[in-house]
C-alpha cells in the first residue's frame, strides 16, 4: 500500500502488531456499506464515472456474499478489513476497484465504519436488556404479594414484597435503556466519512449526501474531531459498564437466594452446574459469571479511557485497539443478558421460606414506631426509643418475632399500646401500610406492574 515510500517489508513482529483482522472483520457489513455510499457520492459529483461506479457496487456485493458465505479468505498482509475488501474488489473488478479511495482515508473510512458498528450492538443491546425487562416483569406479576424480607446492610430491615423487588430491577433496566439510547444518538450525530486523513480533501464531494445515505444527522463539522473522536464508544461502554453492574447486582442477590442458608428460590437445572467431587452441589455459576463479566465491562471503558486521553490530535495507531476492546464490552454484555433473562425465565420461588424471614428480625418494629405517632402523636424519636425497647425485650424472652410478644409486655414500655398496635406487627398489615406511591403494598406493586405492562406494549 505504501511502497512508494518504503523499499523493504516490514518485520514479522511489525506485520504482527500492526494487523487488525482477526478483529476489525467485524467491520466487513459496515465497510461495505460505507464503500457504496462513498462510490455512489463520487458519481454524483462527477468524480467517478458511472461505468466504474457500476462496477464498483456490483462489486462489493459479490464480496459481501462471499464474506457470508465464508468464501472470502482474510489476509493478515493487508492488516485490515478495509484493505482486504478493497484488494479483492481491484482483483475483480480491476483499476476501478484502485479509484474508490479517491477522496478519502483509512482514518474517516474506519471511524465510520466503527460507529455503524456501534449503533448496531447498541440496538441489539437494547433489545436484551427490554427482553431482560418483560422476563422480570413476568415474575413479578406471579409474586407481587408474596412477603419477603427488605435489607439495608445485608441485615433485616422491613417486609416487602418479591414482586416490589424484581421491579426494582425493571426500573434500573429502563435508565439502563435511556444511557444506551443516548449513546446510540451520539454514535450517530455526526458523520466522519470525507474528513479524509485530518484536514478534509481537495476533491468537490458532497458530505452531507453520504452522512444521510449512511443515517447520520450530518456531517462532522471539524476535520480534525471527525477522525479522531472515540467519545462515542466511550459513551457506549459507559452505558454497558452500569447496566452490566445493575446485572451483577442481581447476580449477587441470586447467589445469596439460592444458597442452602436462604433458600429463597431454586434455579432450574439449565442455569445450574454441579460439582465434580461433591454430588449434592447445585452451583450458580452463570450468575456468578455475570458479576466477573460485568467486572471485565467495565474495565473494558476503563481500557478505552485510559487509550484517549493521553492521545493529541489527530489519529494514532492507539486507536487500533479500540474496537478488539469495544467488541469484547458488547459480546460480554450480551452474553450477561441472556444469561440472565434464561435464570429469571425459568427460577422458582420458595414462598414459606420468604414469608418465614419476612418477619424475622423484629422487621415490623418500625409499624409499631408508627403507630405511636400516628395514634398517640408521640414525637417520633420518641416513639423509636419505645419500639427499640420492645425488640429487647422480645429477644429477652427469646422470641423472634416482635408480634409473638404479649400485648402486656409492650403496655410495660407504653401504657398506651392496644391490641390494634400489635396486630399491626403482622407482616400483612405491615406490607398492606406501606401504600405510599413506589411503595411495597401488594397494590402499589400491581399499579406499578400494569404500569409497566403498558409501557412495554
Amino acid at each position: 500500500m505504501w511502497g512508494g515510500r518504503f523499499a523493504a517489508k516490514p518485520a514479522d513482529a511489525m506485520q504482527a502488531i500492526n494487523s487488525s483482522i482477526e478483529i476489525d472483520q467485524r467491520l466487513w457489513r459496515q465497510d461495505i456499506e460505507v464503500n457504496k455510499a462513498h462510490a455512489a457520492m463520487l458519481a454524483a459529483q462527477g468524480i467517478l464515472t458511472a461505468e466504474d461506479e457500476e462496477k464498483i457496487q456490483a462489486g462489493l456485493d459479490q464480496i459481501a456474499a462471499d464474506i457470508a458465505a465464508g468464501k472470502l479468505p482474510m489476509s493478515r498482509e493487508l492488516e485490515d478489513i478495509h484493505l482486504n475488501i478493497e484488494a479483492r474488489l481491484t482483483e475483480m473488478i480491476g483499476e476501478a476497484g484502485r479509484r474508490l479511495h479517491t477522496a478519502r482515508s483509512r482514518n474517516d473510512q474506519v471511524a465510520t465504519d466503527f460507529r455503524l458498528w456501534v449503533r448496531a450492538a447498541l440496538d441489539a443491546a437494547l433489545g436484551h436488556v427490554e427482553a431482560l425487562q418483560r422476563a422480570l416483569l413476568a415474575q413479578a406479576d406471579k409474586h407481587a404479594d408474596w412477603a419477603m424480607p427488605g435489607f439495608t446492610h445485608l441485615q433485616t430491615a422491613q417486609p416487602i414484597t418479591l414482586g416490589h423487588h424484581l421491579m426494582a430491577y425493571v426500573e434500573m433496566l429502563e435508565r439502563d435503556r435511556t444511557r444506551l439510547l443516548s449513546a446510540q444518538s451520539g454514535a450517530m450525530s455526526d458523520c466522519p466519512l470525507g474528513a479524509a486523513a485530518l484536514a478534509g480533501t481537495g476533491f468537490p464531494i458532497d458530505r452531507e449526501r453520504t452522512a444521510a445515505m449512511l443515517d447520520f444527522t450530518a456531517p462532522a463539522a471539524n476535520s480534525l474531531d471527525a477522525v479522531s473522536a472515540r467519545d462515542f464508544a466511550l459513551e457506549a461502554l459507559s452505558a454497558l459498564s452500569i447496566s452490566a453492574m445493575h446485572l451483577s447486582r442481581l447476580a449477587e442477590e441470586i447467589v445469596l437466594w439460592t444458597s442452602p442458608q436462604f433458600r429463597f428460590a431454586r434455579l432450574s437445572d439449565q442455569w445450574s452446574t454441579g460439582s465434580s467431587i461433591m454430588p449434592q452441589k447445585r452451583n450458580p455459576d452463570a450468575a456468578e459469571l455475570i458479576r466477573a463479566k460485568a467486572a471485565r465491562i467495565g474495565a473494558d471503558f476503563a481500557a478505552l479511557l485510559s487509550i484517549m486521553q493521553k492521545l493529541p490530535l489527530a489519529y494514532a495507531k492507539d486507536l487500533q485497539d479500540d474496537k478488539a476492546i469495544t467488541f469484547s464490552a458488547f459480546d460480554a454484555f450480551e452474553l450477561c443478558t441472556v444469561a440472565m433473562k434464561g435464570m429469571i425465565d425459568t427460577i422458582t420461588f420458595n414462598r414459606e421460606a420468604l414469608a418465614a424471614a419476612a418477619g424475622a428480625g423484629y422487621a415490623t418494629a418500625t409499624e409499631l414506631a408508627d403507630w405511636l405517632v400516628r395514634e398517640l402523636k408521640m414525637p417520633f424519636r420518641d416513639a423509636h426509643h419505645v419500639a427499640g425497647a420492645a425488640v429487647k425485650r422480645a429477644e429477652e424472652l427469646g422470641l423472634s418475632d416482635l408480634a409473638q410478644a404479649p400485648l402486656e409486655e409492650f403496655q410495660k414500655l407504653e401504657p398506651r399500646i392496644t391490641e390494634a398496635a400489635r396486630a399491626g406487627l403482622a407482616v400483612e398489615r405491615a406490607l398492606e401500610a406501606r401504600a405510599s406511591y413506589g411503595g411495597t403494598a401488594p397494590a402499589r406493586v400491581r399499579e406499578q406492574i400494569a404500569r409497566w405492562k403498558e409501557l412495554l406494549r
